[in-house]
Order: C-alpha cells, then sequence, then structure tokens
C-alpha cells in the first residue's frame, strides 16, 4: 500500500534487531508463490536495498548472507534446482557490483552465524524464514522498516492486537524501538559493533 501511494514499483520488509536484521525477498504470499517470486532480480534487488540501508545507517561495508530456498540449499540439485538457478546467479551479481554478500547459505545455520556476528544482514527468502528466527531473539525489540520507499517508515514487528486494544496491557517496548530506529541518524544506531561504527 505505501509503495503503492509513493509511486514506487514495490517495497521491501526488513526487521531489525539489536544483533540479527533480516530482508525478506517475499512476504504475505504462500510458500509456493514465494518460490517462484524468488527470482534472481528480486533476490538482486532486496540484496542491494538491504546494502543501501545499512550503508546509509552507518555501515562501512555490510557483510550479507543469502539464505538458501531448500534445505542445505537443495544438496547441489538432490533436493531442487531453484537454489542454483535462482539464488546462485543474484549472489553472483551482487558480488560483481562490490557487495560484500555469500550465498546461498543453508538456512538451519545461517541465522545463528548472523546472530552470532557473522554477518550484518541475512537475505530471508520468504515470510516464516525470516520471521521466525527474529521474533525468536527479539519479539519485543525488533523494528519493522520499510525499505525502497521515498519515506522513512518503520514501526512494531508483530500485529496490531485487537483483542486488547482500549484495555492498557499492550506492551509499547516494540513502539519505542521503532521510534528510536526512526530517529536515528547515520552512525547513531545502538546494534552497531565498534568496528562497523563510521566514528
Amino acid at each position: 500500500m505505501l509503495a503503492a501511494l509513493t509511486g514506487q514499483k514495490s517495497a521491501f520488509m526488513l526487521l531489525a534487531s539489536e544483533r540479527l536484521k533480516v530482508i525478506h525477498v517475499s512476504t504475505h504470499v504462500s510458500l509456493k508463490t514465494a518460490i517462484d517470486r524468488a527470482t534472481p532480480e528480486r533476490i538482486l534487488a532486496t540484496i542491494r536495498a538491504g546494502n543501501d540501508h545499512l550503508k546509509r545507517i552507518g555501515y562501512a561495508k555490510p557483510r550479507i548472507a543469502v539464505a538458501g530456498i531448500n534445505p542445505h540449499c537443495g544438496e547441489s540439485g538432490l533436493f531442487g534446482t531453484e537454489d542454483d538457478v535462482q539464488v546462485v546467479p543474484a549472489v553472483a551479481l551482487a558480488r560483481a557490483e562490490g557487495i560484500d554478500v555469500q550465498g546461498p547459505i543453508s538456512a538451519d545455520t545461517v541465522y545463528h552465524r548472523a546472530y552470532n556476528g557473522a554477518f550484518d544482514l541475512v537475505i530471508a527468502q520468504y515470510h516464516d524464514q525470516g520471521h521466525i528466527p527474529i521474533k525468536l531473539v527479539a519479539f519485543d525489540t525488533a523494528v519493522n522498516v520499510s525499505l525502497g520507499l521515498p519515506i522513512d517508515r518503520t514501526s512494531v514487528d508483530h500485529g496490531t492486537a485487537f483483542d486488547i486494544a482500549g484495555t492498557g496491557k499492550a506492551n509499547h517496548t516494540n513502539m519505542n524501538e521503532a521510534i528510536a530506529y526512526a530517529r536515528a541518524r547515520p552512525g547513531e544506531t545502538s546494534d552497531q559493533s565498534d568496528e562497523q561504527s563510521p566514528h
């Protein structure tokens, strides 16, 4: 909706937390549709959007990992060829542009590696592949950031909780984090390591 209102072709969902950031190739579609949408062009556009955003907030050379589509990235075609046909070309094109990106990396290990500092950003191929790890490690503090728009937009990383609206039970931690993320200037984000900080 925001992309349409601002005249953009598409937007990207980034979920940002202190130790893990994930951007999605696709979000609210069926798994079958998500696999079809993971074209080399869309994966490359997602890598670029994530790289540009991290540079904007102060990472000099973002380290990006691309999660595979199939278990173990298809095991060289044993479990499918989508990783070889759809992901590998996108990563090669991004690397040719000078982006520090690796992949495909098996989704069952890449988030653990990123959480422990090996990568600054993971490219998730579909909704649950990216949402589950973020909500596991930062359910109350992660921020939903819309990239690819001519405006800055952040929000909480969970739903609207209409069932408790107006009851005074809502936890406002996520909203505070979203506001803080939106207000941060380059180099001021609290989740950068010292070696990544431009200062």
